[in-house]
């Protein structure tokens, strides 16, 4: 008599449904900050007041000088064009796959967190002056923080996929890019201490649902390893 077939209890989830757990990890960390900050009516916590407190007490002309450029890293008028050269040079090199990754991983951070702030309103800190003007009234989650994280972390796994050696100077010059910025927000009094941790969070959720379902499934796959699959040459 035939034995049933047994399942796995280590058998790793579907590429698909790790996607799904991550998602909903992005989503859930900012609707869980979002509800948070709701039931204080939006009243800054005390983490975000000591926060900008501490931000306040740093400030000298050198470093608001430094922090106003600094910012810009996290910027869409500054990530775009890096990133259209990038996609650039992917494209050219037979790597699409990672291309689209890239594009996919900068552009829905920017929508993921433009969507969050028209759904929460919180308005901006107002503890101190702003150093730097800005463009929309609603400060949670920092839309910086969210897009040059997903930006980072997307270069990140691209150099850990394309050049493995490359991979570790690449993680700690990135990583500084992504506190840098988050720093620049709360120095520059234009967000909370709450607003850049739970886009920082959402980020690194969003572009591992985008590893998965990419890459994990073989969506798509390193010139190296599409040449080793194609049949010679008859």
């Amino acid at each position: 008599m035939p034995r049933p077939e047994k399942t796995s209890l280590n058998q790793k989830p579907s590429p698909a449904r790790r996607a799904g757990l991550w998602w909903f990890a992005a989503v859930a960390v900012l609707v869980a900050t979002a509800s948070w900050l709701a039931a204080g009516e939006f009243d800054p916590p005390r983490i975000d007041r000591a926060g900008l407190l501490l931000a306040q007490d740093w400030r000298n002309p050198s470093l608001d000088k430094a922090f106003a450029i600094l910012t810009w890293l996290g910027s869409l008028a500054t990530l775009l064009p890096i990133a259209a050269l990038a996609v650039y040079r992917l494209w050219r090199r037979g790597y699409g796959g990672e291309a689209r990754f890239l594009v996919l991983a900068l552009v829905g951070a920017a929508v993921l967190a433009q969507l969050a702030k028209q759904l929460v309103v919180r308005p901006r800190p107002e503890l101190f002056p702003a150093l730097v003007p800005v463009f929309s009234p609603w400060s949670f989650p920092s839309g910086h923080a969210l897009q040059v994280t997903a930006f980072a972390v997307a270069l990140m796994v691209l150099a850990l996929r394309l050049r493995p050696r490359w991979w570790p100077g690449a993680a700690l010059v990135l990583a500084a890019m992504v506190v840098l910025v988050g720093i620049s927000r709360l120095y520059l009094q234009v967000h909370y201490p709450s607003d850049v941790l739970a886009g920082t969070v959402a980020a690194v959720c969003w572009v591992s649902g985008l590893r998965a379902i990419l890459f994990d499934s073989g969506a798509a796959r390193p010139d190296s390893e599409l040449k080793g699959m194609r049949p010679p040459a008859s």
